[in-house]
């Protein structure tokens, strides 16, 4: 490519051409026309035009000196991160929310970096309050180079002894887009810890993650509808879920004014107590309910005849009233097959341990509920296995809402909806096992992942919103791979960002952020220890 200037009229024209090939031969193709060089020259127009080019010149050299490994290289820091996930930290007013609660307290350091830090750190590379203090030296976070790690415990604290006005300022702030906020779901789970676990937290109890050995808490989520989550309730180890909900609902009517909301939640939550209570508020409900520990599930509702209705894909639904409570049998033919082949297996293992005579059969829990004593010895109770099997496939609901019984059932399926909220906070960002152990820390410490979790949800929701399908993981390999290198040319300092890497283009412009020019000037303090950028 070059400059020419081209002669028509009198008058020259100065023009940018470049050379390519056509038919096998070397054809001139003008790629711009930049005017009559006269007046060009009168405007000082070329002059400007070459410094400008001039200035491309310099960042394309460094660029290229950098490659070749002349130029002097000092920090390479993650970019990607605080692009995205900083814009939607701001957008969603998380600064002003903190800033505000911490007006009346004096810390001496900036607590909404070090809870922004701590809350990025478990996006990306999920550990201890200890991980993190190293992981901010090779990310991008403006304002939190200062932070030290003790200083990162006591924003956890202050996290902790905070996170309800945190949850009610957030959902106040984006009241307009949870206007319509007709269903709650809500669900339980554990997570363990190493160590006593709190001053209270920490209990053993029923663990559902096979891990009754250790210390645990009881978390709960609430969730919209839509999926947003709403709150995240915490309770001592060995909470039953039953005795949960109830005061969730009443917590949730007070602090968020939802009054007129279907609650959606699973069998474990349900008792008749909860049920009475949820009815005398008038508010409405979808919850499971247990076949066989509920007598009148068992002796009534599943014995109705009736026919079932398709309803969606590997779903049926029939709705049975026993006086003026609502029921709806769910059945999944999928399902049902799967529950037959793992009984059939079961009593074929059952009949080969029978035959070599054992009576610690009984402490098999999937063997001894096919188990009977007949004449002092252990037999195969055929009607218990007919039991079983009316079961395959099966559950009942329970509701006082007017939903159509297919819009019940897939409503109570959309509980998923929280099993995925557990199953990212427990996988993907490791909240477990929990080291702290102050209450408020440890309260503190899950509700990072909470907010990880917010943030991660408002993500999806950007990408959803273009017509982008994309997982976690791309997401968080390509941001990881937006970074920045500091170089030295001479006497002065830049800031090198390396290419675009997959998907990470299109996020960042479905937050709306551009990425910054590929190559910046840095200001440098001369006594400013290396590894260090000034921003």
């Amino acid at each position: 490519m070059f400059v020419r200037v081209k002669r028509a009229g009198g008058h020259g024209y100065l023009q940018i051409v470049e050379n390519h090939r056509e038919a096998g031969r070397s054809v001139q193709r003008v790629v711009a026309s930049l005017g009559r060089l006269d007046r060009l020259q009168a405007d000082g127009q070329v002059g400007a035009l070459l410094r400008s080019l001039a200035r491309f010149a310099d960042h394309v050299r460094i660029v290229e000196d950098h490659r070749a490994g002349r130029l002097e290289a000092r920090a390479a820091r993650q970019l990607g991160p605080d692009l995205v996930f900083g814009r939607l930290w701001r957008e969603l007013g998380l600064p002003q929310i903190l800033e505000r609660l911490l007006q009346d307290h004096r810390f001496g350091f900036p607590v909404e970096r070090a809870v922004y830090l701590s809350v990025l750190h478990r996006l990306f590379a999920p550990g201890s309050d200890r991980a993190a203090d190293r992981w901010r030296r090779d990310v991008t976070i403006p304002g939190a180079d200062g932070l030290a790690l003790h200083q990162l415990y006591r924003a956890m604290r202050w996290l902790g002894e905070h996170r309800e006005a945190i949850e009610e300022r957030l959902f106040t702030r984006h009241r307009d887009v949870l206007t319509e906020v007709t269903l709650a779901f809500f669900d339980t789970t554990t997570l363990t810890f190493e160590g006593r676990g709190g001053q209270s937290l920490g209990r053993r109890g029923h663990n559902k993650d096979g891990h009754p050995e250790l210390p645990q808490m009881v978390v709960g989520a609430v969730l919209t509808g839509e999926g947003r989550p709403v709150a995240c309730e915490m309770w001592p180890g060995n909470t039953a879920d039953v005795t949960v909900l109830q005061p969730v609902v009443e917590r949730v009517r007070q602090r968020f004014g939802l009054q007129r909301v279907c609650w959606v939640a699973d069998r474990g939550m349900v008792s008749a107590a909860t049920l009475r209570v949820l009815e005398e508020r008038g508010l409405g409900y979808i919850v499971g309910m247990r076949m066989r520990g509920c007598r009148e599930v068992a002796e009534e509702v599943l014995s109705r005849a009736g026919r079932y209705r398709e309803v969606a894909e590997n779903l049926r639904v029939k709705e049975v009233w026993v006086e003026d409570r609502r029921y709806v049998i769910c059945h999944n033919p999928e399902e049902a097959a799967k529950d037959a082949a793992d009984r059939e297996a079961i009593l074929c293992g059952l009949e080969e341990a029978l035959g070599q005579g054992g009576k610690a059969l009984v402490g098999n829990r999937g063997y001894r509920r096919f188990l009977r004593v007949e004449r002092g010895a252990l037999a195969i109770d055929r009607e218990k296995v007919e039991a079983d099997a009316r079961l395959d496939g099966k559950f009942v609901l329970r509701t006082n809402t007017r939903l159509p019984a297919e819009e019940v059932a897939l409503q109570y399926k959309r509980l998923l909806l929280v099993e995925r909220f557990f199953r990212e906070m427990k996988g993907e960002l490791r909240t477990r096992p929990i080291y702290h152990h102050w209450d408020d820390t440890i309260r503190g410490h899950v509700f990072v992942s909470f907010l990880a979790l917010v943030l991660r949800d408002e993500l999806r929701r950007r990408l959803e919103a273009k017509g982008l399908q994309v997982g976690w993981a791309e997401v968080k390999q390509d941001l990881e791979a937006l970074q920045e290198v500091e170089v030295r040319d001479g006497e002065s300092w830049y800031l090198l960002r390396t290419a675009l890497q997959g998907v990470a283009g299109k996020v960042l412009q479905a937050v709306g952020v551009a990425p910054p020019p590929s190559v910046r000037p840095l200001p440098v303090v001369p006594s400013q220890a290396p590894g260090t950028a000034v921003p």
